[in-house]
């Protein structure tokens, strides 16, 4: 466990950069629009994005809502509207939700658009920054608004390098911004759910931990869904043994080594890639509660 936290708790990447690029940027947009995972809405949130876009209008979109638990992102989108930010549930792959996201932007920008107008300055496009952690779907958000594949999409992160400027045919320009994950995590079940949906590069983790940690998450939220899906026993189930279960889902898969033992990382690595697939289900990790009383990681 303590090799797993240690790669949860550092990345390498262009977090300076990044924090400099958006604060250059911010004068240039209207609105920010601010992209998290469905699945875990609360530990998607990059805490460093509050302090760079401040009083800065916000959109906060629930992307792969298709994959999530409907009763938690219903109450997820409840959990926000209380707080004052307005949040859609949107599936960029798919383009659910996405046709409510210019209504959502008019009815944010409504009272600024009106004094552009006594300005005489209505004429000019709304622009938006889209920003968000690695793998979140910005690539497949900004090809669904352009109507046409603008940026490269990859079921990885790191796909974004640099910012982009994208034209869109509704009178808007966006703005993405390179995914960026802070560089400690206080909070390790933090770590772990952005490492469960991908968010976290599966190179620097511990691959059957992680799948055995999921396997044990998933026997305890959906453990019907678990069963069918592996064609496991309520028995085994309900033991809720991380470890164990990875191998008996191993074993009903086939993949087994010289002397019939399980290949634990071929198990690992289907179960992490069927999770992120949405094939196991439609399944939230963190509820409304459990993300209000989690403390937010440290930059």
């Amino acid at each position: 466990m303590e090799q797993n936290e240690r790669a949860i708790q550092w990345f390498p990447g262009h977090m300076a950069k990044t924090r400099r690029l958006m604060r250059e940027s911010l004068s240039l947009v209207d609105l920010v629009i601010e992209l998290v995972d469905a699945r875990i809405p609360q530990s998607s949130r990059n805490p460093e994005i509050d302090k760079i876009v401040g009083r800065k209008p916000r959109l906060l979109l629930l992307n792969k809502s298709d994959q999530a638990d409907e009763a938690a992102t219903s109450a997820w989108l409840s959990f926000f509207a209380a707080k004052g930010i307005k949040a859609v549930a949107v599936d960029c792959r798919s383009g659910k939700g996405v046709g409510k996201i210019a209504a959502a932007v008019d009815e944010i920008l409504a009272e600024r658009r009106a004094k552009l107008e006594q300005k005489g300055m209505s004429g000019r496009p709304v622009r938006l920054m889209v920003a968000g952690i690695p793998n979140v779907g910005k690539s497949s958000l900004i090809n669904r608004l352009a109507g046409a594949k603008r940026a490269k999409v990859e079921d990885r992160p790191g796909v974004t390098r640099a910012r982009q400027w994208v034209k869109l045919g509704s009178g808007m320009e966006l703005l993405d911004m390179p995914g960026v994950l802070w560089p400690k995590f206080e909070d390790q079940a933090v770590g772990r759910k952005l490492a469960y949906t991908g968010a976290v590069r599966d190179a620097v983790m511990d691959v059957q931990e992680l799948a055995a940690g999921l396997a044990k998450l998933l026997a305890e939220r959906y453990p019907k869904l678990l069963a069918a899906r592996y064609k496991l026993s309520p028995e085994e189930v309900q033991a809720r043994d991380g470890w164990a279960l990875l191998e008996q889902i191993g074993r009903r898969r086939g993949m087994l080594a010289a002397g019939g033992e399980v290949d634990a990382e071929r198990a690992a690595v289907m179960l992490l890639d069927e999770f992120r697939g949405g094939k196991i289900g439609r399944i939230s990790l963190e509820t409304p509660r459990e993300g209000s009383e989690a403390k937010p990681p440290k930059a």
